[in-house]
């Protein structure tokens, strides 16, 4: 049987399990997960998180603007965020790749073409791919979207069953319990307007993206006949217990 693919994207809440460094735990727990369910998934990821991973490390003096000094961030701290992915993965007996693309991309059907095949190819030969924008030339990530888009946009073309957005919630919750003070996942949704009437505008902590950007990108998965879940990331065994079903998260059919 063909191994059904999932694109799971982690951003910078979950990687730093809401502080101000990688959590080199929260990528362990990541990798095990995906070592438990090789035999039947193959997996690609989208991951932001260099920019955290630069400030554990750099303080940078600067006179320019402040998307600049992100930039600049984001090209110091992704060789150590990889570092970190791969060294968790490979004592599991996982091993990693690094693509980094920006919006352009998508934009090219040569382009579109090339990242199909080199990350089919990756995953064939049981290669992870971990996907970031790359920062340096594009700026949409790190002032809009946290990766959701992205995540979408690579879903679609490579075609996945599912694509996983891990978040610091348990999916989208109703307006109202919200209001209520006591937060109620919303566990299916097949319209994504309705689903709209629902959610906050609010941003998470570390990441860029908050809600919006997240209906935004299952929008696209939508149009693209792919299911997307929203899982919350903090939590240990995010991923299988969302497949097993015994964890509360949002699914927004195909």
């Amino acid at each position: 049987m063909a191994k059904k693919r999932i694109l799971l994207k982690v951003g910078t809440n979950t990687l730093t399990k809401e502080t101000d460094q990688i959590s080199r735990g929260k990528i362990e727990d990541i990798g095990r997960q995906i070592s438990k369910l090789k035999d039947h998934y193959e997996f690609i990821i989208v991951s932001s998180g260099a920019i955290a991973a630069a400030k554990q490390f750099v303080k940078l003096e600067h006179n320019g603007q402040e998307i600049n000094v992100k930039q600049a961030l984001a090209a110091i701290g992704q060789p150590h965020l990889m570092r970190i992915f791969q060294e968790n993965f490979r004592e599991l007996g996982l091993f990693t790749s690094q693509c980094l693309l920006s919006y352009s991309d998508f934009e090219k059907p040569e382009s579109q073409e090339n990242i199909k095949n080199t990350i089919n190819v990756l995953v064939a030969n049981n290669f992870i791919p971990i996907i970031n924008e790359n920062d340096t030339v594009s700026t949409d990530e790190i002032q809009f979207g946290d990766n959701d888009k992205l995540a979408a946009l690579a879903a679609a073309l490579l075609q996945v069953d599912l694509l996983l957005i891990a978040t610091n919630t348990d999916g989208i919750y109703t307006k109202t319990s919200i209001t209520e003070g006591n937060p109620k996942t919303i566990a299916r949704v097949n319209d994504i307007d309705e689903l709209k009437k629902e959610i906050s505008l609010e941003k998470s902590s570390q990441g860029t993206g908050g809600m919006q950007s997240k209906i935004q990108a299952t929008t696209i998965a939508q149009n693209a006949s792919i299911e997307t879940w929203i899982v919350n990331g903090l939590k240990d065994n995010f991923i299988t217990d969302a497949i097993d079903g015994v964890s509360n998260h949002t699914k927004i059919k195909a």
